[in-house]
């Protein structure tokens, strides 16, 4: 098949089976009477990265760690500048979560963590297990403080799918992940090089910009049902997880080399946007990303791809 096929079957499977497996997840979850909150806090938020962690493993594994790595850095960028800036266009973004900064400051943390892990131009197994660990405890810091908030106690919805349908769904949606990431690394190696463009900006353009679909679609979804804590949080939560998860299994399995240029460019651009996010929604708990502010967000994302391909 020509790669721009296998590129286009990629994006279309991942974008499918991330849907799968979170509503899979939440029909299990319902089950097994576990509430919203967590399926929120653990399901949701890994179903949206799990695009982004299979392409990350696979792609490392094919020996393209600047698809692995940029995939992570690229989604970071786009999830802030591309999806928020989009979504705010559509409907203006209010932000009403008092402890937004918290969560922001963990996403900033993590992204200062990964650039000093990448001095060395390599994420160690140890990093990476650092990583895994740092989102262990920030999951279950979430988990407590929305718990504690909420002292009433919360009446789980009934499944409406049977168990066997949900287990199903699930397997169809890992396997439709397994395959999705493969096609989408593959098609993506074969058309950087008869592009004759490197792999770092094919990874941080054209493959992020696709396994950063769930969280376009989520964004997009909560913004217009004025969900928009959901909105920014699932922004924030999704770049924690692209760092922490993503790239913390992707490192403990194997090490993954970083290239110099990413060091000295793309992760400067990825602390740019994260400091854009905080200027976009002070003051905090009160403050609205406008369709002004969306605009200069996907302005400077246009600005950015612009010139990784020139």
């Amino acid at each position: 098949m020509p790669p721009i096929i296998y590129l286009i079957a990629g994006f279309v499977l991942l974008f499918f089976s991330g849907d799968w497996l979170v509503k899979s997840s939440v029909q299990m979850a319902r089950h097994f009477k576990v509430s919203t909150l967590v399926i929120g806090i653990t399901v949701v938020a890994f179903g949206t990265s799990a695009p982004e962690l299979l392409v990350s493993l696979n792609a490392v594994f094919e020996g393209s760690a600047d698809i692995s790595i940029g995939n992570v850095v690229g989604s970071n960028i786009a999830n802030i500048a591309l999806v928020l800036g989009m979504v705010s266009i559509v409907y203006p973004v209010a932000v009403r979560k008092s402890n937004i900064w918290f969560d922001w400051l963990v996403m900033f943390v993590a992204t200062l963590g990964l650039i000093v892990a990448s001095l060395n131009y390599k994420l160690q197994t140890l990093e990476g297990i650092v990583f895994i660990v740092f989102l262990i405890l920030y999951v279950t810091w979430a988990i407590y403080a929305s718990r504690k908030k909420k002292q009433v106690k919360e009446e789980i919805a009934k499944p409406t799918l049977s168990l066997t349908k949900a287990l199903l769904l699930f397997v169809l949606a890992a396997l439709g992940l397994y395959f999705g990431a493969d096609w989408l690394v593959v098609g993506a190696k074969d058309i950087a090089q008869k592009l004759g463009v490197s792999e770092r900006v094919i990874g941080i353009s054209v493959v992020a910009i696709g396994t950063s679909v769930p969280e376009l679609a989520t964004s997009l979804m909560a913004a217009i049902k004025k969900e928009s804590d959901i909105s920014i949080g699932n922004i924030i939560g999704s770049n924690i997880f692209n760092i922490w998860a993503v790239l913390g299994v992707t490192a403990t399995i194997k090490p993954i080399n970083v290239n110099p240029s990413m060091l000295s460019s793309d992760y400067i651009w990825m602390l740019g946007a994260a400091l854009l996010l905080l200027a976009s929604i002070i003051p905090l708990s009160k403050g609205v990303v406008t369709r002004w502010k969306g605009s200069i967000l996907l302005a400077l994302y246009i600005l950015y791809i612009y010139l990784l391909f020139v």
